[in-house]
């Protein structure tokens, strides 16, 4: 395992998985931010506390709320997959520079895909950065599987 914190590519790779995940991860405070600003709750233990024709007002869903629950879902269908591949990928071998244009690529994909998202930028900016992620990982599950496939 030593040796893998030596090689550039994993680390390359744990780089930008940590970056990516980051991101991921920063989709759960952001929608407890847009429902706290938008008063949008899905639980009634979260209005608890408040009064009874109040709580009413505040359980319900809003779209901004929505709009940012269903980047952060897409998130996790696109970002755990890359993170497995990924892994896998890096330990094939492959060019340094040839990584770095997969992971930086990917890890941008993403970012700009979360800006689109959550802005409501018009289509197919969005559409375009998901299939940008999805290419790449692709490409890099392509990779693992004619590198270890014996026919």
């Amino acid at each position: 395992m030593a040796g893998l914190m030596e090689d550039d590519v994993f680390m390359a790779f744990t780089t930008y998985a940590a970056i990516v995940l980051l991101k991921m991860m920063l989709m759960g405070p952001m929608t407890a931010y847009f429902r706290f600003t938008r008063g949008a709750f899905s639980n009634e233990e979260d209005v608890a506390l408040k009064a009874a024709e109040e709580r009413k007002k505040l359980l319900r869903i809003h779209p901004d709320v929505e709009r940012v629950r269903r980047c952060h879902q897409n998130d996790l269908e696109n970002i755990i997959p890359f993170v497995v591949i990924g892994l896998l990928y890096a330990l094939t071998g492959p060019e340094l520079s040839t990584a770095l244009l997969h992971f930086r690529v990917f890890a941008g994909s993403r970012i700009c895909h979360t800006i689109s998202y959550v802005f409501a930028l018009p289509q197919p900016s969005r559409a375009l950065c998901w299939f940008v992620g999805m290419l790449v990982t692709f490409c890099m599950a392509y990779r693992v599987l004619s590198t270890v496939l014996v026919l």
